[in-house]
């Protein structure tokens, strides 16, 4: 189009030039002129050669679809093509000579891209964008000048964008729903609870998004079927402003939510103000500031459990594509939802297998006790001070649980000891204390059947191995020996030492202290004595009865 006009404004400015020069020509020999000489032959032809130079232009200009008019300096209508004339819907001699803001396009006074041109300022747009009934259009004004640079007139173009402009507002519309299922999915990704994944994706739909608000509710199966509001974002205060929001079918005010839910598809109200059943809205509508909205399911399967609400400041904005999107979007969130709640009740059933483990450990661990009351406590302690050394020493977590687990059962193998030599007052000789060096392999033995996910067993049965190779059962050495273990080897001796035993009185925590910090790195890893002895030093840990 805009070549077209180049094209027809060079045309015009070459046919004002060529009347001009042939009236001057007329005007030059009318004077000189007799009757009875060839003079009126040849102003004849010259004056055909204007109507038809006239005519041309002029069928050049009703030959272009979109309207076309020329204006003087003060915008008033010098010419104009047939598709003009019929956007004005009026004849030719109603509006020739008035200003064509008056006619068409009809507003309250000439477009700014035809001031500049008057105005000669060229480092501004001659282009204007307008919208009239529904129709876009592209106007441009060229201005015409004579030979002395006299401006003559302007050519107006009006070129119907509509459907480049339709198309683009689809790509925007479309582009900004990909956007917000885009960042939607990079919130899915990384969500770990249910309530923040609700707020996080209605941020994202008015923070990337750029819609006016969003809301997701729940559908509850109580009485009155309430559709509860979950999370929320780009509401003013007051909020919806609309409760109680139901999804019962029954004498209920129209909302998208609930025929979301009750239908299991995607609802739209393209104009808030214009739709009659909206009329609770239209005041909360001007004061929140959107126009249109769309609910979409939560699925579940066949069931919608809930909706995402979004709200657009401009009306009719919600078309075919953006809500193809939209409804991937809802379901990858419905999706996500379920996913976290499937989640979150393994990790519920996992925590209670868990605590049941725990408790049966600890019931295994005071049979023990009930053999040896001397002892009493002693895996409890050892457990709490290994657990202390683990987490000081930055292990994960499961590890640490694993090496508490241990320390509670890792004198289980004394079950198999005689009561006798475990409350034995005195020096053990070398038989008993041969069946005392017994008790790990039987603690192994016991458990190894039992299936803890971690290395409990191993750990049991190393607790009384050395890193130099000293201790036993199986007189392992540095890296043989399993980090947990490690662990427990050295909470077993400061607590042991610590504590009274049959055949002598406590010796205390700092004589403990001193032996592991004696053997560091020969007897006992360097690293959780360092740990063991900062517990004690730096945090002041304790050893509870």
């Amino acid at each position: 189009m805009s070549d077209a006009v180049t094209q027809l404004r060079s045309e015009l400015a070459a046919a004002q030039h060529a009347i001009a020069e042939l009236s001057e020509l007329i005007a030059s020999r009318s004077g000189g002129l007799h009757i009875g000489e060839s003079g009126p032959d040849g102003l004849e032809s010259m004056r055909k050669q204007i109507a038809q130079a006239h005519h041309e232009w002029i069928a050049a200009l009703d030959a272009v679809d979109d309207p076309i008019f020329l204006h003087d300096r003060e915008f008033r209508i010098l010419r104009a093509n047939r598709a003009y004339q019929r956007h004005a819907g009026l004849p030719f001699g109603e509006f020739i000579g008035r200003p064509y803001y008056e006619i068409f396009p009809r507003m309250d006074g000439p477009l700014p891209g035809c001031q500049h041109v008057l105005e000669e300022e060229i480092d501004k747009d001659n282009e204007d964008e307008i919208a009239v009934d529904g129709t876009f259009y592209r106007s441009r004004a060229f201005p015409v000048h004579n030979e002395q640079g006299e401006y003559l007139f302007s050519v107006h173009s009006l070129e119907d964008t509509t459907e480049r402009k339709e198309h683009e507002l689809a790509m925007q519309r479309a582009n900004r729903a990909l956007r917000t299922i885009s960042a939607g999915n990079q919130a899915l990704i990384h969500a770990t609870e249910e309530g923040q994944l609700l707020q996080d994706m209605c941020d994202v739909a008015v923070q990337v998004g750029g819609y006016r608000m969003a809301w997701i509710g729940y559908a509850r199966d109580d009485a009155d079927k309430t559709i509860e509001q979950m999370a929320q974002a780009g509401f003013v205060e007051g909020g919806l402003n609309l409760l109680p929001l139901t999804w019962s079918r029954e004498g209920r005010q129209f909302y998208p939510a609930g025929d979301a839910i009750t239908s299991g598809e995607p609802k739209v109200v393209q104009d808030i103000l214009s739709e009659p059943e909206t009329n609770l809205w239209h005041e909360n509508a001007r004061r929140n500031g959107y126009a249109s909205c769309i609910a979409l399911p939560l699925m579940d399967g066949k069931r919608a459990f809930g909706a995402l609400v979004l709200f657009d400041r401009k009306v009719n904005v919600f078309d075919a594509d953006e809500v193809g999107v939209l409804e991937e979007m809802s379901g990858d969130l419905a999706f996500g939802i379920l996913t976290l709640r499937v989640k979150l009740a393994h990790r519920e059933h996992a925590q209670r297998l868990q605590d049941n483990m725990l408790q049966t450990v600890e019931a295994i661990a005071s049979i023990v006790e009930m053999r040896d009351p001397y002892t009493s406590g002693h895996q409890a302690r050892v457990a709490e001070l290994a657990k202390e050394i683990a987490g000081r020493m930055g292990l994960p977590e499961d590890q640490v649980q694993a090496i508490h687990l241990a320390g509670l059962v890792h004198d289980l193998g004394k079950i198999r000891i005689p009561a006798e030599i475990l409350s034995k007052p005195g020096r053990l000789d070398e038989i008993e204390y041969s069946l005392i060096k017994m008790h790990p392999q039987a603690g192994y033995d016991i458990l190894k059947g039992i299936d803890f996910s971690w290395p409990i067993a191993q750990m049991v049965l190393q607790h009384h191995e050395r890193m130099d190779g000293s201790g036993y059962p199986q007189g392992l050495k540095g890296d043989e020996i399993l980090p947990g273990a490690r662990i427990l080897i050295v909470a077993d001796v400061v607590e042991a030492m610590s504590s009274h035993r049959p055949y002598r009185p406590g010796l205390g925590v700092q004589a403990a202290l001193e032996e592991i910090t004696k053997s560091r790195g020969v007897r006992y890893d360097p690293q959780v004595v360092d740990a063991c002895v900062a517990l004690f030093r730096e945090r002041g840990h304790v050893f509870r009865n």
